[in-house]
Parts: C-alpha cells; sequence; structure tokens
C-alpha cells in the first residue's frame, strides 16, 4: 500500500485531488485537513445564490460526514495547522503532532483587505472566499429583514459577480474602486465601459476612480468616506480587493514560495521531497492560474503522478467566463502585454483581440452576445502552459 496522504484544504482542490485519485482506484489512506466545515460544495456557485434565493445550505451537495464516507477518508474540520515539520514529516496541530507520508498543501488563497477593519464594523464588514464566509454575509444580510444597501470595495471578478448577484436579489448595490472601469485586469477599456453601462442600466451604483478614505460604524449604518469628499452610507461592506495565496506555512517550513504562490514544477513538487502544491496556493512553472479549469487538470495529472505514473500538468487557451448576466463577460487575458488590442463591435456586444507586434493572437476579452465567440478564439490562441 502507498504511504498515507495528508491533503491540506477541502476546497476545489483538495477535494478534486481526492476524488481523482479514488477514481483511479487507489485505496491509500487519505486525510484531509481544513479550517473550515469541510462541507462539499460548488465554488462557483457562491456568487449566484442571492439572484436564485439559494439558502447557504441549499449550496452544499455533501456535507464532511458524507465526504469521508464516499471517499473513505479521515476529514478534519475546523482544524488549524500550525506548522509543517519537514525533519519529523508531522504537522503541528496545538499540542498535537501529526505524521504525514507524502503531504500536498492545497490551502487555496485569502482575502486581500487593503485597510485594517474598525472593530465597530464587527458584523457588517465581509470578505466571501468560502462557504462558511458566505454564511455570515447572507446571515447579516437576512436579519435585516428587507432588501439591503451592500458598499461592495472592488471592482474585480468577484466584486462584479456578487454586485450582479445582490442586485438581481433585489438588494441596493453600490461598487466603489480606484479603476475607471470594472474588471480592469480582464477588459480592456470599451469593453470595461461596456459592463459598467450594464451595470447601471440595472441600477447598481458605480462609484469609480475614486478611492476609499474612511470606513466607520455610525449606529446601523456604516459610513464611507471617499477620497473625492463623497459621503455614502450602507447597511453591510462586501471588501472584494483581490486574493493572495495562503502560502505562510510552507514559508515557514522552508519551501520556496513567493507573493505569487508555492513554487512547484509541472509535477506540482514544491522544493520539499514529498510534498506537492495544488490550486490556486501553487505557482507552477511560474505561472499562477487561480481559475476552475487549471485546478482542475492539476488535479488530475497529480493524481496520477501520486498513484505511481507521474504526470506532468498543461493548461489550455481557457478563457475565465465571468457571471455578471447584466452583460455576459469572457476572457483570456494575455500572459504579456500586447502590443495592441483591436476592437471590434458596437454597444455592449464588444470583441477586444490582444496581438502581439506581428499580429499574433494572445489572448481576448469579449462581451454581451460576441461572447459567443469564445471558443472559435480560444482555439487561436496560445495554450497557457504547454
Amino acid at each position: 500500500m502507498s504511504a498515507p496522504l495528508t491533503i491540506l484544504g477541502t476546497g476545489m482542490a483538495g477535494l478534486g485531488l481526492a476524488r481523482q485519485l479514488r477514481a483511479r482506484g487507489s485505496t491509500r489512506p487519505i486525510t484531509l485537513i481544513t479550517a473550515d466545515s469541510g462541507d462539499d460544495y460548488s465554488k462557483p456557485l457562491l456568487s449566484t445564490g442571492f439572484a436564485k434565493g439559494v439558502s447557504p445550505q441549499g449550496l452544499v451537495s455533501r456535507t464532511a460526514l458524507e465526504v469521508a464516507d464516499a471517499l473513505q477518508a479521515v476529514v478534519r474540520t475546523h482544524t488549524r495547522v500550525d506548522a509543517i515539520d519537514t525533519r519529523a514529516a508531522e504537522l503541528v496541530l496545538g499540542a498535537e503532532r501529526l505524521a504525514y507520508g507524502e503531504l500536498v498543501i492545497a490551502t487555496g488563497a485569502a482575502p486581500r483587505p487593503p485597510f485594517d477593519i474598525p472593530d465597530s464594523l464587527a458584523g457588517r464588514a465581509f470578505t466571501i472566499n468560502d462557504l462558511d464566509d458566505y454564511r455570515a454575509f447572507h446571515a447579516a444580510l437576512t436579519a435585516l429583514e428587507r432588501p439591503g444597501r451592500v458598499a461592495i470595495i472592488g471592482a474585480g471578478l468577484v466584486g462584479c459577480e456578487y454586485a450582479n448577484d445582490l442586485r438581481a436579489g433585489g438588494h441596493e448595490v453600490t461598487m466603489i474602486a480606484p479603476e475607471h472601469t470594472p474588471l480592469a485586469r480582464l477588459l480592456p477599456e470599451p469593453l470595461g465601459r461596456a459592463l459598467g453601462e450594464a451595470f447601471a442600466a440595472i441600477g447598481i451604483e458605480l462609484e469609480l476612480g475614486r478611492g476609499l478614505e474612511a470606513l466607520q460604524g455610525e449606529g446601523a449604518n456604516v459610513a464611507l468616506s471617499l477620497d473625492d469628499g463623497q459621503s455614502l452610507e450602507a447597511d453591510l461592506i462586501l471588501i472584494a480587493t483581490g486574493l493572495v495565496p495562503r502560502h505562510e506555512l510552507a514559508r515557514q517550513a522552508g519551501l520556496e514560495a513567493g507573493s505569487e504562490g508555492i513554487h512547484t514544477d509541472r509535477f506540482l513538487r514544491t522544493s520539499m521531497p514529498g510534498i506537492h502544491a495544488l490550486g490556486d496556493v501553487a505557482c507552477v512553472d511560474g505561472i499562477n492560474a487561480m481559475y476552475v479549469q487549471p485546478l482542475q487538470a492539476s488535479a488530475k495529472a497529480l493524481a496520477a503522478t501520486l498513484d505511481g505514473s507521474p504526470t506532468a500538468v498543461s493548461y489550455g487557451p481557457w478563457p475565465v467566463l465571468v457571471k455578471t448576466p447584466a452583460c455576459p463577460v469572457v476572457a483570456l487575458p494575455p500572459r504579456r502585454s500586447p502590443a495592441r488590442w483591436r476592437v471590434e463591435g458596437e454597444g455592449a456586444d464588444l470583441a477586444a483581440l490582444a496581438e502581439d507586434a506581428e499580429g499574433q493572437l494572445m489572448g481576448f476579452a469579449l462581451t454581451g452576445r460576441c461572447v459567443r465567440r469564445k471558443v472559435e478564439l480560444a482555439r487561436a490562441a496560445p495554450a497557457l502552459l504547454v
């Protein structure tokens, strides 16, 4: 029998790996350790629940106990790992030390608030990165017993998806960000403007090109002061200013890691024998791709490697589908700055092609009805990791 496997994290990466191993017929002992509830759910669905009227529990496909039974694995929930002792091949869990045979770090990424949240806003300022976070935010919004006023700080992918979903669920939404258009990292400016206009058309208030100067609680309200002197009020704050890989455990254990994540090769091997990294926390051959398809490809490749068939992971030209029904968006961001963006179409139906100096396609962005071109353009675009 193969050495026992311990997986840190029960998100899409950790559970996906365990499923892939069992699908290959592996019977090796597996222990999954998670700091949250360990319930199985589809993370992309977190930003669709308000429009559909789905409760947090309604997003759960299997409880942690059901996961353990289905995978014939040990699942330790609400358990924090304090350190990895690589010399002893043990995890430090408070006063407990737990031996591992092989270790996979699949701890994901954490929200990155750009400011400290005042104590006066406890229970009114949130980040959402997992089901437990979503439960807390959903409970606070439900407790209002009326449509809420939500200020979203950030206009990236997470901020835009929640803005659309909350507005479709009947809530008042204000989006605040220093960028002048939504999704500035994925969309060139004309397409960002089209998305912003679609948001405005469904009643989302856009305070773009503005920074947050101050944030404080005033009675039952949250007061926001912007850097242009404007003041706003909200019931709740949702902070959606980006994610950073959770690599602290790895760095403290001496593994090679940087701001882009834990460094691995194409076999997901870290700099320490017997330890792999997977998912949002991993920087694979110089690439950290925090999207579903690279994660799934990595889980499948790593399962084969751990099952005795070393398999290097490859990433295809996989576009990102943004869940903004007010204006559908698909984007395949180029790995480096293009020589130009060639924009085609009109109104909200735009296609932007990122080209190098020779006119070769490097990536693309699509809005509105032009998202139908995603398959055609993906076939012509370069793979992310060959």
